[in-house]
């Protein structure tokens, strides 16, 4: 009724990609801002085969990454030579059917039965698109023992609490759900200013506005984090931004305190 409409009545281009593309956008900032590094040459981990880890899939490979890995809720693929999107996306969005039938496809990937064994493949970046609490304790210091640098999250709160702990204590930049996939959130919102507007944007224009919201939802977190004395840490920072903007927003419309 007020966003998601078909393109025929008032819906937005890009609004399907916006997630996954927006989870990227948000880490590849991450990255440069933080580590001076990018998605180019590293080998990444995303659960999930629906339209966040697909759109993840292929913005991630856009900007240079080898995506190895993709799941459902049955068990998850393994390509080492980096997962064919085209053969997914037949699956997925057209057959409806399941991620074990790539391997009748590819028959030099795996399919392995269960969900949690993806977080053993070596990645340096890993990106959690399924469900909740789908990394715990054990998966988090199985992928920080492999080697994973970074762990962005496509799903809401896919990360348990303890997950969480072991990448803060091993150094592991962390982008938080509640800013990392606000990407569709946000393109909902593009959606409903070209409706107030009475305008439809090209898929360029709103895919450029998404990114620039992203990078800009990553500062904001990040300058939080900086002013929180623990820089970096972008739960708090992100956590700390958004009481900020909404104690402020109360304080103007008039709120004791």
């Amino acid at each position: 009724m007020l966003t998601g409409k078909g393109l025929t009545y008032g819906g937005s281009l890009a609004r399907t990609e916006a997630t996954g593309y927006g989870l990227c956008y948000f880490t590849e900032e991450a990255l440069n801002c933080m580590k001076n590094d990018s998605f180019k040459g590293k080998t990444v981990v995303i659960s999930g085969s629906g339209n966040v880890a697909i759109y993840a899939t292929q913005k991630a490979t856009e900007l240079g990454a080898k995506v190895v890995a993709l799941s459902d809720s049955t068990g998850y693929i393994y390509d080492k030579d980096g997962v064919n999107l085209d053969v997914v996306m037949d699956i997925k969005l057209k057959r409806r059917g399941r991620i074990s039938e790539y391997v009748n496809e590819v028959p030099t990937a795996e399919y392995h039965d269960g969900c949690s064994g993806i977080w053993t493949i070596p990645c340096d970046i890993a990106l959690p698109c399924a469900t909740q609490n789908e990394i715990d304790e054990e998966s988090a210091k199985t992928l920080v023992a492999n080697g994973c640098k970074v762990v962005c999250e496509g799903a809401n709160m896919p990360s348990t609490p303890e997950a969480i702990n072991v990448y803060l204590a091993n150094g592991v930049l962390y982008g938080p759900a509640k800013a990392a996939n606000a990407g569709g959130v946000a393109t909902s919102g593009l959606e409903m200013s070209q409706n107030s507007l009475r305008l439809s944007w090209t898929f360029e224009e709103v895919d450029a506005r998404l990114k620039d919201i992203m990078k800009n939802i990553f500062h904001n977190a990040f300058d939080a984090s900086v002013a929180c004395g623990v820089e970096g840490n972008l739960m708090v920072g992100a956590n700390v931004a958004g009481f900020i903007k909404v104690a402020d927003a109360m304080l103007a419309e008039g709120v004791a305190y």
